[in-house]
């Protein structure tokens, strides 16, 4: 990303408004049991590019998003939900099991985390604050928070890996646990 598209809100940057899309086409995947090309070509066709009525985000358009990004985060996504899966589990607090979080944040995970495995991936660092960015555009709490901490920890995870049987989840989930809002952490509400 260079200085200038820095300054841009992220509808104006392609590969977060790329981020964005995939985010949105994994959600639809998953709660529609649908496969990913149909889907992909779905978005392409006619959710990618800024309409002559200015239609936005909001009225399901994604303005100038990269399609080869987008194309690639989600059938990295769809083709790695289980792994995603598990290292969510490790990752969260036993009291966090994966299906307790919202399905828009476990499908935010989910492309974050296959981004992250991606033999092209940018730095760590610009995958965690793009996904701050897209978090920001679904949710106005706390949940920013909370994928800041769970992708730092998987990072962190994925780049020296803990021997299978060393770490349990309860100790690997111990640091997320304090970036929980308290009255969260005690309900079977979702994030």
């Amino acid at each position: 990303m260079t200085q200038s598209d820095e300054r841009l809100g992220p509808a104006l940057r392609p590969r977060t408004a790329a981020r964005v899309a995939a985010v949105q086409a994994l959600f639809q995947i998953e709660q529609g049991d649908d496969r990913p090309e149909p889907v992909i070509v779905q978005f392409v066709r006619h959710r990618f590019g800024i309409t002559l009525s200015g239609e936005s985000f909001e009225d399901g358009h994604i303005p100038e998003a990269d399609a080869t990004l987008f194309t690639g985060l989600v059938r990295g996504a769809a083709a790695s939900r289980k792994r995603a899966e598990t290292l969510l589990t490790e990752t969260l607090p036993p009291t966090w099991p994966v299906g307790r979080l919202d399905p828009v944040l476990r499908a935010l995970f989910t492309v974050a985390i296959a981004e992250m495995e991606s033999p092209d991936a940018p730095p760590v660092k610009i995958i965690i604050n793009e996904y701050l960015d897209v978090a920001h555009g679904f949710f106005s709490g706390d949940e920013p928070k909370l994928v800041n901490g769970v992708l730092d920890t998987i990072a962190k995870r994925l780049k020296n890996p803990v021997p299978a049987g060393e770490a349990s989840a309860h100790e690997n989930g111990r640091a997320i646990a304090e970036k929980l809002p308290e009255a969260d952490a005690a309900d079977d509400g979702q994030v």
